[in-house]
């Protein structure tokens, strides 16, 4: 029997194809492609202009179970689903997130993909790929320094440091970083202060960066920034500091779309980042409208479980961006559902109905949360050698009680062959008209309401509680003209409640928002809950440890 080939061996197997070869397919002449060497370029932004007349194509999102150490390939899901929508004949796109350089020296490595559904060239997209991350990192913490740089020269804004609320980023899991004072030294560095670090897939410019439809609505947005407010109250914005065209400057390349390929050398579009457990969680904007534009059907992720990323697509994305989703993915594992069912991780590979039966109501959940978008689902069963024949009917007999089809998908070990019947279901979804989509509340509706409908409706939690503070912080950005945003939850991935170590279906639970921090430019509210840190730690076994160049220059210990 041959060895399995580990991720990153058949990535560097992969024959890639010229990237002009890959817009060919896509009808992108090569005069718009900026290559980034052989395999990856973007897409320029006069040719994105240009194709405004053109029809949509069809808008397919694949979201989760909640997550869990069992794994449940959602991005590789996603990666296949593509190349089978291109094997069964349909011209379809992937788009999808870049990994951020904090988990893939955090806990999970890489995240291209796996198996025989990655996108290459893997390394490149798992680093530094072509910059993006390192652009966004540079223009929020120009906005940084020249805040400090205002209240040292005079601070003709009147700012009053006790209520700066922008801080730093960095691309790295840092939990030193979370709470700092600055300009320590004497008074040739300025005026101490206390702030802090986020990790950049939380930065107010990459969720900017990835709901801006151009770079004219992109430096409109940077201006809109609110980094704090005066002595009066009043708030002081980023173009007050005239810091805006210069952010514009530097987020000019990492705004426009990278293409890359799929292993079966169909095209991907891979750009922005946005974290779904403190951020929105989805792709950019101008990658999906210009997929839509390119494609008849276009294949795109959100963020960890559907209560997440999905919520937040559906709530933000569709809703600012005009999007309307035809057909929506939930990917799910035994081993995942098993966990969910009380079941050890050392001893998933031991087939047991009874939890994985248990495990289910977490599903269920899922299924039903997506519905009440108006989005038709199906289920994708994401395949490992060790789920039984038993175990996979059991998945199968409970989603069909839920009025849905669950589908065995083998696309990590056979690629787009694997992955046909899915596709072909998922085109007969996204065909037949079935999709109503509207968004969980209306934009007229209190700030404080909106939370609660969501940690109601999605979360079924029976409460949620704030401090003072926070529902006095919330009237007053509803008073300044901030109370028609949507929400943006911050909560742990695990759980639907905001405690990860409940797994399953949770009723009843309660849900604290501890802090709420305003995006005016991005155009949502955060509403920070639980326990979740918006700058990570590392744990105590980081995968950096494990990550090295080998005697042939390669990058090992990525996945």
């Amino acid at each position: 029997m041959a060895a399995v080939k580990s991720d990153i061996e058949i990535a560097r197997a992969a024959v890639k194809k010229p990237i002009a070869e890959i817009g060919a397919k896509l009808g992108i002449p090569p005069e718009a492609l900026a290559p980034y060497g052989y395999d990856k370029a973007k897409i320029g932004a006069d040719f994105i202009a240009s194709l405004s007349d053109r029809k949509d194509g069809k808008l397919i999102l694949v979201t989760a179970i909640n997550p869990t150490p069992a794994g449940e390939g959602k991005t590789t899901t996603t990666v296949g689903l593509g190349d089978g929508l291109n094997r069964i004949g349909k011209k379809a796109v992937i788009c999808v997130r870049e990994p951020s350089l904090g988990p893939c020296f955090g806990v999970k490595g890489g995240a291209a993909g796996g198996g025989y559904a990655q996108v290459v060239p893997m390394e490149d997209i798992n680093l530094h790929f072509t910059g993006d991350f390192h652009a966004i990192t540079s223009a929020h913490n120009l906005l940084s320094t020249m805040i400090d740089n205002h209240i040292y020269w005079g601070n003709k804004e009147n700012i009053d440091t006790r209520r700066i609320s922008w801080r730093r980023v960095m691309d790295m899991n840092d939990r030193a970083l979370r709470q700092v004072v600055t300009s320590l030294g004497g008074v040739s560095n300025g005026f101490p202060r206390e702030s802090g670090f986020d990790i950049t897939v939380a930065s107010e410019v990459m969720a900017i960066l990835c709901l801006s439809s151009d770079l004219a609505d992109l430096e409109r947005r940077l201006g809109d920034i609110v980094i704090g407010y005066r002595f009066d109250r009043s708030p002081v914005f980023a173009r007050d500091l005239k810091a805006h065209k210069a952010m514009t400057v530097l987020l000019k390349d990492a705004m426009q779309p990278n293409l890359v390929q799929t292993l079966e050398n169909n095209p991907a579009l891979v750009h922005g980042g946005p974290f779904a457990n403190i951020a929105h969680g989805c792709n950019s904007v101008i990658a999906t409208r210009t997929a839509l534009k390119l494609g008849d059907y276009v294949v795109t992720e959100a963020g960890f479980g559907a209560d997440l990323g999905a919520e937040k697509f559906f709530d933000i994305k569709c809703r600012k961006a005009g999007l309307k989703p035809d057909a929506a993915v939930i990917v799910a594992t035994v081993r995942a559902l098993k966990m969910n069912g009380g079941v050890k991780k050392e001893d998933l590979g031991a087939e047991n109905v009874e939890a994985l039966q248990r495990g289910c109501s977490n599903l269920g959940r899922h299924i039903a949360n997506v519905r009440k978008f108006g989005v038709p689902v199906v289920v994708a069963i994401n395949h490992f050698t060790s789920d039984t024949e038993a175990e996979v009917a059991a998945v199968k007999d409970y989603v069909a009680r839920h009025g849905a089809d669950a589908i065995l998908c083998r696309h990590w070990a056979d690629g787009s062959a694997g992955i046909e019947e899915l596709a072909q279901k998922v085109v007969e979804l996204a065909e037949s008209g079935q999709a109503k989509f509207q968004p969980l509340y209306a934009d007229r509706l209190p700030l404080m309401e909106k939370i609660e409908i969501v940690a109601s409706k999605i979360y079924h939690a029976a409460e949620v509680t704030a401090d003072r503070g926070v529902r006095d912080q919330l009237k007053a950005w509803e008073e300044q003209g901030y109370g028609d945003l949507p929400v943006c939850m911050a909560k742990t991935q695990y759980s639907f409640s905001t405690d990860p170590n409940l797994r399953g279906a949770p009723e009843g639970h309660v849900v604290h928002v501890r802090e709420v921090r305003l995006s005016a430019g991005a155009g949502f509210v955060v509403a920070i809950t639980g326990e979740i840190m918006t700058m990570p730690g590392l744990p105590s076994v980081p995968s950096a440890e494990r990550i090295f160049l080998n005697e042939d220059g390669f990058v090992e210990g990525l996945f």
